[in-house]
Order: C-alpha cells, then sequence, then structure tokens
C-alpha cells in the first residue's frame, strides 16, 4: 500500500506541469475509449459507464478522425454528454492541426473547452514539433498527451545493436527496429546513457524528463507492472539543465521531419 501511495503522490506532481492535468491524470487512471463512427458513440459511451461503474467519465477522447465522421457531428454528441454530465472533458487523438481547430471551434460554440490531442511524441518522433500540432495546442490551450514516449522501449536502451530482438510482431514489422535504424539510433542511445549517468536516473526517465519540460506536454508511458510504473513517474524528478536539452535535442535533431 505505500508503494501504491508513493506513485499515486508522485503522479499528482505532475499537476504542476503541465496545464489540465488533473483532467488529463483523471483519465490516465480511469479511462480511455475508442469511437469509430457516430453510430457507436452512446453505446461506446455507455458501456464504459458501466465498465467503470460511474455516472460520470472525466476525459472522454475521440481516437483516429475517419471521413466518415464528420468531426462537428461527433463533437456535438461529446458535448451534448457533457451537458448531460456523463463526461467532463472531451479530447481527441491522432489529429492535425487543422482538424483540432475544427474540434475547437465546434466545442467553443457550445461553450465548452477541447482539453486535449493525444499524438505520438518522443525524442524518435518530433513531428509534433514541425506539423503545428505542439504550435496549436499550446495557441488554444490544449494540452498535447504524448503516447509511445519511449518509441516502444526503444528509449529505454532495451532494444539496440547487439541486443536481443524484439519478439511481438508489432516491433518486428517496426523499422526502428531494423538494423539500418538501430544503428542510426545507436548515438541519442549513447547520449541518453551519458545523462543517466550525471542524474542518477534511467534512459526512459531522462527520455520522460525531456517531454516533461516541454510546455504543455504529458507523456503518458506504459507500464507492465507496478515497479515499470513507479519508474516512470520517478522522471518527475529528474531536472534537466539547458545544455542537458540542447544536447538531446541535437542528438535526435533528424526526427524531426
Amino acid at each position: 500500500m505505500s508503494e501504491f501511495n508513493d506513485l499515486h503522490d508522485r503522479l499528482r506532481q505532475a499537476e504542476h506541469r503541465v496545464r489540465h492535468l488533473e483532467t488529463v491524470n483523471r483519465w490516465v487512471l480511469d479511462a480511455l475509449e475508442f469511437v469509430a463512427s457516430l453510430g457507436d458513440f452512446q453505446s461506446a459511451l455507455a458501456a464504459s459507464l458501466q465498465r467503470l461503474e460511474r455516472d460520470t467519465i472525466d476525459l472522454f477522447q475521440h481516437h483516429f478522425p475517419f471521413e466518415r465522421t464528420p468531426i462537428p457531428k461527433i463533437m456535438n454528441l461529446m458535448a451534448d454528454a457533457v451537458e448531460a454530465g456523463q463526461i467532463r472533458a472531451i479530447g481527441v487523438s491522432n489529429y492535425s492541426a487543422k482538424q483540432m481547430r475544427l474540434a475547437h471551434e465546434t466545442l467553443d460554440k457550445r461553450g465548452i473547452s477541447l482539453a486535449s490531442n493525444q499524438v505520438e511524441y518522443s525524442l524518435l518522433h518530433r513531428q509534433p514539433e514541425v506539423d503545428g500540432v505542439l504550435e496549436t495546442c499550446r495557441e488554444l490551450g490544449v494540452t498535447l498527451i504524448a503516447y509511445a514516449p519511449l518509441a516502444g522501449g526503444i528509449l529505454s536502451g532495451k532494444y539496440g545493436v547487439g541486443k536481443p530482438k524484439p519478439r511481438e510482431l508489432r516491433r518486428l514489422v517496426d523499422n526502428r527496429f531494423h538494423l539500418p535504424q538501430m544503428l542510426a539510433q545507436e548515438p541519442l542511445l549513447m547520449v541518453l546513457r551519458t545523462l543517466a549517468k550525471q542524474h542518477s536516473a534511467s534512459p526512459s526517465q531522462i527520455a520522460l524528463a525531456w517531454l516533461l519540460g516541454i510546455d504543455g506536454v504529458l507523456p503518458i508511458p506504459t507500464a507492465k507492472n507496478s515497479e515499470q510504473a513507479a519508474s516512470n513517474a520517478a522522471a518527475l524528478d529528474v531536472n534537466l539543465t539547458a545544455d542537458d536539452v540542447a544536447t538531446l535535442n541535437a542528438a535526435s535533431e533528424r526526427w524531426e521531419e
């Protein structure tokens, strides 16, 4: 129980790091829902409420916009659910800057804020910095929730040149786990190992601390057990210097594209 309480306290510390984190943090602990079509919305929402045994979901996100699900319509359905007290906050996932603006505009007409946009973001995937998503999140006051912040485990040091190959199919088909890309990633991994040693931390914690230091960004690393969860939360205690950040930015510059 003391271990759980310590982890809980560490998670709560993040409230001082990212805007809207109270809502997002509750979502991390409570719910994630995929909505593929307009017809699925009410049934998916009802199923979530029943599964969670509660009357309200703190953050409900629409994942992967499709042409068959017009953004204004799905946002208005979600706004209806907010007004009905079924949802406290509305988020989206994998929305482009343009799609996010449309969602924000639709909700704003209902007097509701867009809380989050969950996209892939890590030292090995820095596209949000150049495709307008991060800039738009800041402009609109939307929290960027960074999924895959450890790039499938690569930034933890678990995989790399001379290390056992991954067994999972999703990693085997990912070019980042193939030898040419692993060779290209090695200089960045060396930087992570060096900084980890300097800060008495792990490479994972350095990679997460880099994201935590970016205004408006909340990384959500996965954890297979309580030890990994506690280790991830300990990234909140890592204070990277400006020189550290500059070194990481330079080492990962090629992954901005």
